[in-house]
């Protein structure tokens, strides 16, 4: 048994605590970034208002797009990178949430064109599952763009974007927030370790395999049942 939120949420507040607990610790970039659901055996999906920064989004904030990013309910616009989550979702059935933004550490490493050494046992999440787009050339805004861009994705859950960002998808809400909530952290450890000219201990692969079917299957709705806590604990607002 672990501690429930406490709360039932909405499909719409879920979203909500989403963006909010995303950009209490640093993944988004001011008005920076979207989260798409796509809840299973429905074609629409859920999605932030292009202007609204992630930390003041509520509940009554979040549009509905059909699958060719048509608002069909919402009171503002989408962003024009929404075919970057449009297209992910026509290809990946298993990507029922994609979150994308331009977190600081992660930003880092894509400056520099390269993924982060898994030095620690949370990088475990992401053993071969990372995927790099080496090359920046411009804004994904059309829905061919974006398709040659999952194209490139391929299957990887996590894909570091050359001198832009990142994009992570899961099966369900709570494993794609666990999934960019982790990446920072990895990246940001990653970089620092590299700071120090020293080579890191290395893990052994099969250790990292047990690693990594644990944090998927356990710690992903522990985390974010304490992230959705703790967010409407901040500001119960966010619910409405």
């Amino acid at each position: 048994m672990t501690p429930p939120i406490g709360v039932d949420l909405t499909d719409e507040q879920a979203m909500a605590v989403a963006f909010r607990h995303l950009a209490s610790i640093g993944f988004a970039e001011n008005l920076a970034g979207h989260i798409t659901w796509q809840p299973d055996g429905r074609a629409e999906m859920y999605v932030n208002p292009w202007g609204l920064w992630w930390q003041e989004v509520t509940a009554s904030d979040i549009c509905v797009v059909d699958e060719n990013a048509r608002v069909q309910r919402g009171r503002w616009d989408v962003t024009p990178a929404i075919h970057i989550h449009t297209e992910l979702h026509r290809v990946r059935p298993d990507a029922r949430v994609v979150i994308h933004n331009h977190p600081y550490y992660v930003c880092v490493l894509a400056a520099l064109g390269r993924l982060p050494e898994l030095v620690h046992q949370t990088g475990s999440l992401f053993l071969d599952d990372l995927c790099l787009v080496d090359e920046y050339d411009g804004e994904v805004d059309s829905r061919s763009r974006a398709a040659e861009l999952a194209a490139r994705i391929g299957t990887a859950n996590l894909t570091i974007l050359a001198n832009h960002g990142v994009i992570a998808t899961g099966r369900n809400l709570a494993e794609a927030v666990y999934r960019a909530a982790s990446i920072e952290r990895v990246c940001k450890l990653a970089y620092d370790v590299l700071l120090t000219n020293l080579k890191p201990a290395e893990m052994k692969w099969s250790d990292m395999v047990g690693m990594k079917a644990s944090l998927i299957e356990r710690a992903a709705d522990v985390y974010w049942a304490g992230a959705a806590r703790m967010t409407i604990k901040s500001d119960p607002s966010v619910l409405q």
